[in-house]
């Protein structure tokens, strides 16, 4: 599903991203890239999602190069990968069902498909009595949740958790633990960015551990030691 070939990422005037990456995430895994702050982690997963290109190397995303993606090819590609960030991005002024449905309607998807997923993606997420409140009036759990929501709407084959967790308490990231974990279960990959090493601990699946920009451990159903 997801294969990176020695990729290397540099930013000026000398500094390293990423060195000499090489991963292969077969699809339906879950997967944690964990680390200290600046090892390469976020940089890692731009990457994979195109908001930045590699100095060198090669990316694919299901059998697709995207190394050198057209900017054109870009939305095509977040269709395929669902992204989620630690700050949620949500619209303030637009209800839960709203700032779901704002994704289908960005890519001119139609409004009587737009009724019929978002009602089932609020499901998912366990939001749907909470569908007409706004983000102000939702706990950051929930927020995030929405989030999620709105990065299921396409059915992405990929969902990328860049520090989902970074902004809440310790039950609330459970929660989003769980909810990511279900995900996975319906078939999606899930590769997971996080420095929490008590969210990795107890996923119980593969741990990548980056430092200085490269791989120093993949474990199959690992731990994150620090």
């Amino acid at each position: 599903m997801i294969r990176l070939k020695n990729v290397s990422k540099m930013y000026p005037p000398n500094v390293v991203g990423v060195n000499g990456v090489s991963l292969h995430i077969p699809a339906g895994e879950f997967v944690s890239i964990v680390g200290q702050s600046g090892t390469g982690k976020s940089t890692l997963a731009k990457l994979m999602f195109a908001e930045e290109r590699p100095s060198r190397g090669k990316i694919e995303i299901g059998g697709w190069d995207i190394t050198n993606i057209a900017n054109k090819d870009v939305p095509e590609l977040r269709r395929q990968i669902g992204v989620v960030f630690q700050d949620f991005k949500l619209l303030p002024k637009k209800t839960v069902y709203e700032n779901i449905a704002f994704a289908l309607e960005v890519a001119g998807v139609a409004p009587g498909r737009i009724r019929d997923v978002v009602p089932t993606v609020l499901q998912i997420v366990n939001l749907d009595e909470k569908a007409h409140r706004y983000p102000k009036q939702l706990s950051g759990g929930e927020q995030q949740r929405v989030a999620i929501g709105r990065a299921l709407v396409h059915s992405p084959k990929v969902l990328i958790a860049d520090e989902p967790t970074g902004n809440l308490d310790t039950l609330n990231a459970r929660e989003i633990i769980n909810l990511l974990k279900k995900i996975n279960e319906f078939g999606t990959t899930v590769v997971l960015v996080t420095h929490n090493r008590e969210v990795v601990n107890r996923l119980k699946k593969r741990v990548v551990v980056l430092e200085d920009g490269k791989i120093s451990s993949d474990v199959e159903e690992g731990r994150y030691k620090l």
